[in-house]
């Protein structure tokens, strides 16, 4: 069986199955509601003590990031226009307490679940977590009891939530595979932090596994075999020292410059939501931040973020990266996002509407008040401005004049900023990758941001699972115009990066470094990887494979070739590839 690998490693062990059951809620229809609301209001301060409890031990064991989620949580139990609604749905239906909260939950993760963004997407997790729990106080049923867990156990789950992991011991859990989840939802990441091999998106998969059956999961290639015979265990037990060594040889680039063989210098940069994402950065050896997604400021929250509250965020992440350079995103939001307070309109075609800049053009105060924010905090580290979505030339114009308004503003008022930050666009729009040339003029550097300008360069919603196909980081108009875009970047002086998906991507990193990209930015986990294969080519062989891709038909074809040159069982066999073209 095959899934999505969101955390690799080979992990063998016995399999402990995880079912919380279905909770029947019914609709009853109540005389007392009064004492429906008090029992809503006694189920929340005792779940907000639960997650007290699961915050402090996660910071004992997993450190202060990884507890934060719990924070988020209680927040969510604090949320003022949440807890009006469900007592409203009370008062005005009639109806117990447990209906009223699951059916107002189930509306906002259906929200959150039609959001394009794939983190926030999968956010309703924590929604459902943190509903299901106070649900289950209610209504009298206990939480799943881990205490039966042994060594080298494989968690098999139809979903792992944030409560789930935070209750396992881990130095028992030799991996995990759930039914559910992606590459950013709660299990992936934390089994990322772990190190704890997981494959996620296998249907079916708890009704196919039985409690005490022999499981291998590799964690990489998302496959996983249930009872093995013997071979197959020889094979991955093997092919688990390797991967050990592999990830002792990654730990090992930690502090070693991103440079390949024949001296092309790269910058290899971390993708960040939050403030506390950095802490994820430094430990894996970024050597900058290459987008701060500034819109996760604005989210979840009934009122516009202050000027001072954002200079607080971009300082604090300005001051714990030091001389090394963070790129923040301008606002990038639209249709497809919740923020009430923006007053955004109902959209056909969220993706192709009034998002990002054109929605930031269209709230010059917004926009204004973020640039002087990051403004503000520009004296507090080597920060640079990126501008999201440019389709037009005037676009740019008019966000530089908003942008030297708000310097304006600071003279005038004698507040202190860097006059020299660079400026950038995101290249994610194919208008804009044509004109690119022209843009080159106007800013200091391009940053391609890939998982849109696939979609939109094939008319495909990455989100439509029967176009899958069409979505390919490797089809060759992709990378044609990748091309053309570092070229016209050089020709006219700037650097170029990356921000998208594609950025990591073990297969494509060689080619990219062959047309030149000067900085990769990918989430954090991927850097090390990354960083071993730069030092593992030569650019100028490099260049040669790059070529020989942009004369190819098909995603598939590309694909082929690049996983014959760069990629074993363990995608790792970049050294060998070298080798063994030296002695052709």
């Amino acid at each position: 069986m095959r899934g999505l690998g969101v955390s690799p490693g080979i992990g063998i062990g016995k399999a402990f199955i995880i079912d919380r059951g279905l909770i029947d809620i019914k609709k009853i229809l109540v005389d007392d509601v009064g004492k429906e609301l008090d029992r809503l209001m006694t189920a929340l301060e005792t779940a907000k003590t639960q997650l007290n409890d699961l915050y402090n031990s996660t910071i004992d064991e997993l450190g202060e990031k990884e507890a934060q989620i719990f924070k988020s949580h209680e927040m969510m139990l604090e949320d003022d226009t949440f807890i009006s609604d469900v007592k409203n749905k009370i008062i005005a239906e009639g109806v117990n307490a447990e209906f009223a909260l699951s059916e107002t939950s189930n509306a906002y993760i259906k929200m959150f679940q039609n959001i394009e963004n794939e983190y926030l997407r999968e956010r309703s997790e924590d929604i459902r977590d943190v509903m299901d729990r106070v649900i289950r106080l209610m209504m009298g049923i206990n939480s799943f009891d881990y205490s039966a867990l042994e060594n080298n156990s494989i968690i098999v789950a139809k979903d792992l939530t944030p409560s789930d992991t935070a209750q396992l011991d881990r130095t028992k859990v030799a991996a995990m595979i759930t039914e559910m989840g992606g590459k950013t939802s709660h299990a992936a990441i934390i089994a990322r932090i772990m190190g704890i091999p997981t494959v996620v998106g296998l249907n079916n998969i708890t009704d196919k596994i039985k409690p005490g059956d022999t499981v291998i999961c590799d964690g990489r290639t998302g496959k996983v075999i249930i009872n093995p015979n013997a071979k197959q265990l020889f094979f991955y037990n093997k092919k688990k020292i390797r991967e050990d060594e592999i990830n002792k040889e990654l730990r090992n680039q930690a502090g070693l410059p991103s440079v390949t063989l024949d001296g092309f210098k790269v910058n290899l940069s971390a993708n960040i939501g939050v403030p506390n994402d950095v802490d994820m950065a430094l430990e894996n050896d970024a050597e900058g931040i290459g987008l701060f997604r500034s819109e996760f400021i604005f989210m979840n929250r009934e009122h516009q973020p202050t000027e001072d509250e954002q200079f607080e965020q971009y300082k604090e992440v300005l001051v714990r990266m030091g001389d090394k350079p963070v790129i923040i995103r301008t606002l990038d939001i639209g249709g497809d996002k919740c923020v009430p307070y923006l007053d955004m309109p109902k959209e056909m075609n969220p993706f192709l509407g009034y998002r990002a800049i054109r929605l930031c053009l269209g709230n010059v105060e917004v926009f204004r008040t973020q640039l002087r924010a990051i403004l503000r905090a520009s004296v507090y580290g080597n920060v640079k401005i990126m501008i999201p979505m440019i389709s037009t030339m005037k676009e740019l114009k008019d966000s530089k004049k908003v942008l030297q308004q708000a310097k304006d503003e600071l003279l005038r008022e004698g507040i202190k900023f860097k006059d020299d930050i660079e400026i950038g666009v995101m290249i994610e729009t194919p208008s804009a990758a044509i004109i690119s040339d022209l843009l080159a003029k106007e800013v200091d550097f391009f940053s391609i941001g890939t998982n849109d300008l696939i979609q939109y360069t094939m008319a495909v919603d990455r989100l439509n699972s029967k176009l899958s196909y069409l979505y390919s980081q490797y089809h060759p108009a992709l990378l044609r115009l990748i091309k053309g875009i570092i070229d016209n970047a050089h020709k006219a002086g700037i650097w170029v990066g990356m921000c998208g998906e594609a950025a990591g991507d073990p297969k494509l990193i060689p080619v990219f470094i062959g047309m030149g990209l000067d900085e990769f930015s990918m989430n954090s986990p991927s850097i090390l990887r990354a960083r071993y294969i730069v030092r593992n080519i030569n650019k100028k062989d490099m260049e040669i494979i790059a070529k020989s891709t942009l004369d190819m038909e098909n995603a598939l074809e590309v694909e082929e070739y690049l996983s014959c040159l760069f990629a074993d069982e363990n995608e790792n066999c970049l050294k060998t590839c070298k080798i063994r073209r030296r002695q052709q």
